[in-house]
């Protein structure tokens, strides 16, 4: 075997373990939400969550003094972090109220809302590929919701709220890493939201008991490690090996959710998220396929 070949085999390994990280650290999230909603109301689950983000933060990045001293992009950031709690509130309270495979299953039309808000924020466009996408991604929705014919949740459309919150957040990050590093744009996150989920949290407060103190922590710790090792992994996979793995939460999220909340879910919840998975994996492959093309033909020759 190739230096080479060896390489690349290691460097897969290495990004599979850290989407199996991922993977982990998103469930646990989920677990957690949920065990804390019993007693807590959302906003104080979301407040307690970027405390331990802040401790996290303050023991770790200090070498991020400078660059926050600078205060780039500031409003950007608060707007940025605005829409995100936003999609935080929706995504933590739909964990309390729906099966917590629909609400990961919900959650995977986020790149549809992506290439809708680069469209309308970035002037991105959207290629024939994005529009299948999307229109698929619909169909999956409705393969989900089944509206008039299953018993219809609405707080299907608070999980919906929350991908779109989630697109669009991730679109302004997209815009905000042209002045602020990757680092510092969580930085930011965990301070600016640390007062939005406290103001909302006095509204609502519950009485916190011992027992919560260890969701606290899983979920303040899962909640920024699902997110940095899924960034890792992509330094090692591509994201056509990186996208399939990730869809995994959906069938072991079910699972979880069958083992300690007996949650059933119907075969609908796989085929509409299976729809949804096939139709951004199928957009994704051909936006790389037109890069490559692209590249080739402006290299001179």
């Amino acid at each position: 075997m190739s230096t080479n070949q060896q390489s690349g085999q290691n460097d897969s390994l290495r990004g599979i373990l850290w989407m199996i990280g991922s993977l982990s650290s998103f469930i646990a999230m989920a677990v957690a939400s949920r065990e804390l909603s019993a007693n807590l109301s959302t906003f104080q689950i979301l407040f307690f969550r970027s405390v331990v983000g802040v401790v996290v933060v303050c023991i770790f990045g200090r070498k991020l003094l400078p660059e926050l001293r600078r205060r780039a992009s500031l409003p950007l950031n608060f707007i940025r972090n605005a829409v995100h709690f936003t999609g935080q509130y929706c995504w933590t309270l739909g964990i309390a109220l729906l099966p917590l495979a629909e609400v990961i299953a919900l959650e995977f039309t986020m790149p549809v809302w992506v290439a809708i808000f680069a469209a309308l924020l970035l002037g991105e466009r959207i290629t024939l590929p994005r529009a299948l996408a999307i229109l698929a991604s619909f169909i999956g929705v409705l393969v989900i919701l089944r509206p008039g014919i299953a018993v219809f949740d609405p707080a299907s459309f608070i999980v919906l709220m929350a991908a779109i919150s989630y697109g669009m957040s991730n679109v302004l990050v997209k815009r905000l890493t042209r002045t602020c590093s990757p680092a510092v744009i969580v930085v930011w996150m965990v301070f600016m939201q640390l007062p939005m989920g406290l103001v909302m949290a006095l509204f609502d407060w519950q009485p916190v008991v011992w027992g919560n103190l260890p969701w606290i922590v899983v979920a303040g710790i899962a909640g920024l490690s699902a997110h940095y090792t899924m960034a890792r992994a992509f330094l090692y996979l591509d994201a056509t090996v990186a996208i399939p793995i990730d869809f995994l939460r959906v069938p072991l999220t079910a699972l979880v959710g069958f083992s300690f909340y007996a949650e059933t879910v119907s075969i609908w919840l796989f085929v509409g998220a299976g729809i949804i998975l096939a139709a951004n994996y199928y957009a994704f492959g051909a936006e790389r396929r037109r890069a490559r093309v692209a590249r080739a033909l402006s290299v001179p020759g």
